[in-house]
C-alpha cells in the first residue's frame, strides 16, 4: 500500500473544499468550517487511493482549461441526448433498436478511462457495462445502446463517444 504524502493530502483538501464551496455555495463562517473540517477528513481518508503523483496537476492553466472546456462539451452532448431521448418517449417509443456493442477506446490512462465511461453512462440512452481490455493492450467498452445505429465499433463509438473522448484526452493525456 502506498504511503500517503502531504501533497496528495493537500491536493485532494483543496479540491473537497471547492467541491463542498460550490456544492453549498455559502460563505457563512459555520458552513466554511465545517467544509474545512469534512473535506480534511476527506482528504485524510482517501488521498493514498485519489492522487498517486504529481498532486498539483490540475492546477496547471492548460489542463485546468481543458477541464472548464469539457464541461461544456458534456453539458452539449448531454442536452442532444436527453432531448433525443425525450422525442422517443413522447413518439412512444416505436423506433429504437436496443443492444450491447464493443467500442474501441483510445484512452490510456485508468481515471480517463473512468470519465469517459462514467460520461457515457450519464447521457440518457447508454450505459456502459464494461471496461475489457485484450492482450494487446487496446481497451474495449461495452455498452448498451437504447437504438444501436450501426453494428461496425468504430462507427457505432464515434456516435457514442463523439467529443467525449477528444476533450478527455486533452484533460488526461
Amino acid at each position: 500500500m502506498q504511503k500517503t504524502k502531504f501533497p496528495a493530502v493537500l491536493a485532494t483538501f483543496v479540491l473537497c473544499y471547492a467541491f463542498w464551496i460550490l456544492l453549498t455555495w455559502s460563505f457563512s463562517a459555520q458552513e466554511l468550517a465545517a467544509g474545512a473540517i469534512v473535506s480534511l477528513a476527506a482528504a485524510l481518508f482517501s488521498a493514498r487511493f485519489f492522487i498517486h503523483d504529481k498532486a498539483f496537476w490540475f492546477l496547471r492553466p492548460a489542463r485546468l482549461g481543458a477541464l472548464i472546456a469539457y464541461v461544456f462539451i458534456f453539458l452539449g452532448e448531454l442536452i442532444k441526448a436527453n432531448v433525443d431521448m425525450a422525442k422517443r418517449c413522447f413518439g412512444g417509443c416505436k423506433n429504437i433498436d436496443p443492444g450491447v456493442i464493443r467500442v474501441p477506446v483510445g484512452l490510456k490512462g485508468d481515471y480517463a478511462q473512468a470519465m469517459l465511461a462514467n460520461s457515457i453512462t450519464l447521457t440518457p440512452g447508454t450505459i456502459t457495462l464494461d471496461i475489457a481490455e485484450d492482450q494487446e493492450g487496446q481497451a474495449y467498452y461495452y455498452i448498451h445502446w437504447i437504438d444501436v445505429q450501426s453494428t461496425d465499433p468504430d462507427q457505432a463509438g464515434e456516435m457514442i463517444k463523439g467529443n467525449l473522448e477528444r476533450g478527455i484526452r486533452r484533460i488526461w493525456e
